[in-house]
């Protein structure tokens, strides 16, 4: 395959994610735009031209371009699996240059930053198989504002599910404005604690408005985004109806002593792209 032509797909994947929005992001922006007023519509409107800017200039929608995170499909009959976190890494340097992303990265003890968005375990790359010879890459871009939003609680089970939702209302209230509101907030249920908080990041793959394919997940992703809306905390946490966009939520089975409850909140940049790469080498971000 041709290394270049797949690092610069990277590459443009990157891009897209860190200058355009998705259809559903922005669907649900002028949505709740037109159901707030006084300074909640006014920050919405700043925010959606915010987004049209970044996309006619192709410039980062936003100063914090996040720490690269990826999630990673591999089609088990793909001949070059061994090459694809290379691709990864080498297209994040390049794009840090290319972009420009701003170098997000630094060691945690001595605070030293290379300057390319590399470091440890960093970019951070989940991965999953199928049968099949692609690869799907969805490249997520995750700011530091939300990201340090961010809880886990270890629950107990006798708390059961409403517990759970008292624990992310109460979470969410407390954030405030902390991660530029309206965000949309995943949820990981069940599992341990590792298990927990990335099924909170990887809910947040799915569009907003998308339900959760079981009803009574799905009718408890409604009612939390209600009550979190009902704080009133509002777009930039300047008060408003639209505090959250949507509420996602994935569970796993988990040990009868331990109910974990993972919280990711992602602000309004819910930045997100994909790209399918074949088994020919040909590519196309999507």
């Amino acid at each position: 395959m041709n290394d270049e032509s797949i690092v610069t797909g990277i590459i443009q994947l990157i891009k897209k994610a860190e200058t355009e929005l998705p259809n559903d992001v922005v669907n649900a922006l002028e949505n709740a735009k037109s159901k707030e007023e006084g300074v909640a519509k006014v920050q919405l409107e700043t925010i959606l031209k915010n987004i049209e800017l970044a996309k006619t200039s192709q410039r980062p929608m936003c100063q914090d371009t996040g720490i690269q995170t990826f999630f990673v499909d591999v089609g088990i009959e793909f001949q070059d699996i061994s090459n694809i976190k290379r691709w990864i890494i080498e297209a994040v340097q390049q794009a840090t240059d290319q972009i420009p992303l701003r170098p997000n990265t630094v060691n945690p003890f001595t605070g030293e930053n290379h300057g390319d968005n590399i470091g440890d375990s960093i970019p951070y790359i989940t991965w999953d198989f199928f049968k099949g010879d692609t690869v799907k890459i969805t490249a997520f871009p995750k700011g530091g504002g939300s990201e340090n939003m961010s809880k886990l609680g270890m629950l107990k089970p006798g708390v059961g599910i409403e517990g759970v939702k008292s624990f992310v209302v109460e979470e969410m209230l407390k954030a405030a404005g902390n991660p530029c509101p309206p965000t949309v907030v995943g949820i990981g249920i069940g599992g341990g604690a590792d298990l927990a908080l990335k099924l909170g990041k990887k809910s947040l793959l799915r569009p907003i408005g998308k339900r959760h394919e079981d009803k009574q997940i799905a009718a408890i992703e409604i009612e939390l985004m209600k009550r979190i809306n009902e704080s009133g905390i509002g777009p930039m946490g300047l008060g408003g109806k639209t505090t959250v966009l949507d509420v996602h939520i994935e569970k796993a089975h988990r040990h009868p002593a331990s109910l974990p409850v993972g919280l990711i909140v992602q602000c309004w940049a819910d930045r997100r792209a994909q790209m399918i790469i074949h088994q020919d080498g040909s590519w196309e971000v999507i």
